[in-house]
């Protein structure tokens, strides 16, 4: 006899990700096994819970109302195990989130070993994509967004607020010159994304009067390498931007209060963050960066910073799930635990750039050459 429970797991699981083999697959089950499980709750009820074709499989009007319903039991289930028996010892299953690769890399991973610790049954799947990426209908049940959320469907948490960079590698900006006000902007090139944030934006035009407001950046790659240290203090008191969502796919920056959408000029097109970053150092255009992403690069002087007096606005950080009644007590844990390892990013925005090194008082031993390699963390 199947156990109704594990039948109604199978079956939400399916509706989530749309697929039986998918479902089969991130339960550990052979498919056949996982087809048996929906089959026989459709018998159970005399109806049809999915309509199947060879592309895909959607919930009919009475499947979507059992989802609902099952989705609340399997939660209601999964709360009253963890509380009689201790949510830490007995939360269980498969956790499948996903995360932009620079918070996967650099907030994320240093301190998961303490979470699978605290929560030794769960199994965790990360998917790492781009910063952008839309993750709904995979089976997934919880992800950081940075931007603004795109989603109605979704619920989100705000975790913090990510500085950017306006900056470039020396061997553009020797080639082209570094722009001194957002005039000069427009005739420069950058590097767009596939697919923009939804962001705070004020304007989506130059004026002459705007770009005169801003002041005068270094002509030079060295001279606007000079101007780094000022870019801590820039990013700490930026003013918040205008509470109007727009994608710009451009470049964005800070003119007094107002989020500015830049054109400029550019034919590359990149999903990946990894990908942008790689293109910026190469010299192909103008990039926006987060801190935490490019800090090593700036620190190294790989990447120069250009138009400090104009940083863009930060890249609001959220942790999403669907909209629902109830929240297993898996993501509840996991959005907790979020949050508080994402502390340091809500009431920190200041970006200081690292003292140069002291030089050692005598030679290096023979053997033991000095590490260029320096760590990034956001400031206590």
């Amino acid at each position: 006899m199947i156990d109704r429970i594990t039948a109604m797991r199978t079956f939400v699981r399916v509706a989530d990700v749309g697929s039986f083999t998918k479902a089969a697959a991130s339960l550990d089950l052979p498919r056949a096994t996982a087809t048996t499980q929906v089959q026989h709750l459709e018998r159970w009820f005399g109806v049809a819970l999915f309509t199947r074709s060879t592309r895909r499989v959607a919930l009919t009007i009475e499947g979507a109302v059992y989802y609902e319903r099952c989705a609340a039991i399997l939660a209601d289930i999964e709360e009253v195990e963890a509380g009689l028996f201790g949510a830490e010892v007995q939360l269980r299953g498969r956790l499948a989130i996903v995360l932009p690769p620079v918070i996967a890399r650099e907030v994320v991973m240093p301190a998961l070993a303490e979470f699978q610790a605290r929560y030794p049954g769960l199994e965790i799947a990360i998917d790492a994509t781009p910063a952008h990426g839309d993750w709904r209908g995979d089976g997934v049940e919880c992800g950081v967004v940075l931007g603004e959320l795109p989603d109605s469907r979704l619920v989100a948490r705000h975790l913090g607020d990510l500085p950017r960079v306006t900056c470039a590698s020396r061997r553009y900006l020797d080639t082209h010159g570094v722009p001194d006000d957002l005039e000069a902007l427009t005739a420069h090139t950058s590097v767009k994304w596939l697919t923009a944030p939804a962001e705070p934006l004020a304007s989506a035009s130059v004026s002459a009067s705007m770009s005169a407001s801003v002041g005068h950046a270094p002509r030079s790659a060295s001279a606007a390498n000079d101007a780094l240290p000022a870019l801590g203090s820039m990013l700490a008191t930026s003013p918040p931007p205008a509470l109007v969502t727009a994608r710009c796919g451009d470049l964005m920056l800070m003119v007094g209060d107002r989020a500015t959408c830049v054109r400029t000029r550019g034919q590359l097109h990149v999903g990946d963050e990894a990908a942008y970053l790689a293109a910026g150092l190469e010299g192909l255009g103008l990039i926006q960066p987060t801190v935490l992403a490019a800090a090593p690069y700036l620190a190294s002087g790989r990447l120069v910073p250009v138009l400090p007096k104009c940083p863009p606005p930060p890249l609001r950080l959220s942790v999403a799930y669907p909209a629902q009644k109830r929240v297993s007590p898996r993501v509840r844990a996991f959005v907790d635990w979020l949050a508080q390892i994402c502390e340091p990013l809500a009431t920190q925005q200041r970006y200081a750039p690292p003292a140069p090194p002291t030089p050692p008082a005598g030679p290096l031993p023979e053997g033991k050459p000095s590490s260029t390699r320096r760590s990034f963390r956001l400031p206590a």
